[in-house]
């Protein structure tokens, strides 16, 4: 592996943010180390700073540097020893029926319809506006990288958009945001299928899914995809193995 200190100096130069409000665990404060100048990173540094627990958001790749807080863990799914559960097979042969399409990244007035929606049901913190319309194009259509924009649809209509950053050693899940007034449906589960799926036939090692927070239910489900690694203390590690440890900062 290659590590953050063998990256070219000259080059990146890291921040830490100060505090803001976390996201993720309610009343708790954040900090990230951001890595600068954004629009320099390109695939194959970007690909090392994944490799090293960071993530990218518009055309900031940050990591959580919080000083009394360990809860956020990036994970990634080792594609090639991945075996769906029972569930998992229900849920792949259930939405088979969604065709995907790759486009450019581009704003699309269908898209952002459809990211508000899903924004308003899970988050209650997007608008249509021009400040919820500037937000999106920063969130989602800008990027250094190889990015997808992957469209799904049934019998035409919209169910599904999916960011991925293409890395040299993976793809990185970046985003995914589903009609959610249709009960019954497994968008988010099938979305993750179809990106190993990619990942296995372009014969990719690892799908990155961000970081994992064991008392965050939305990040449940990243989970249930096994067999998961999880970047600790510097290093890669079985997620199971640290789960059982009595001395995982997981716990």
């Amino acid at each position: 592996m290659t590590h953050l200190y063998d990256l070219p100096v000259q080059t990146l130069q890291c921040y830490v943010t100060a505090s803001y409000p976390c996201s993720y665990l309610e009343g708790q404060s954040a900090r990230s180390q951001v890595v600068t100048p954004g629009p320099l990173i390109d695939q194959e540094l970007y690909s090392v700073l994944v490799e090293n627990g960071f993530r990218r958001s518009g055309l900031f790749t940050y990591r959580p540097h919080c000083h009394h807080c360990r809860a956020c863990i990036p994970v990634r799914i080792r594609v090639q020893d991945f075996v769906p559960s029972r569930i998992q097979r229900r849920v792949w042969k259930r939405h088979r029926v969604l065709e995907a399409r790759s486009l450019p990244l581009c704003f699309e007035p269908e898209h952002f319809s459809l990211y508000t929606r899903y924004q308003q049901a899970r988050h209650r913190e997007i608008t249509q506006d021009r400040a919820g319309e500037d937000q999106y194009r920063q969130f989602l259509l800008q990027s250094s990288l190889p990015t997808r924009l992957v469209e799904f649809r049934e019998a035409g209509q919209l169910r599904m958009v999916s960011l991925i950053d293409e890395l040299a050693q993976g793809l990185s899940s970046v985003y995914t945001f589903y009609e959610p007034d249709m009960p019954g449906t497994s968008y988010g589960t099938y979305n993750i299928l179809w990106q190993i799926e990619e990942c296995q036939s372009q014969r990719l090692p690892w799908l990155y899914l961000g970081y994992w927070i064991r008392s965050c239910t939305k990040m449940t489900y990243k989970s249930r995809f096994q067999p998961l690694e999880a970047w600790v203390s510097g290093a890669w590690t079985s997620f199971p193995e640290l789960l059982e440890s009595p001395d995982s900062p997981i716990r």
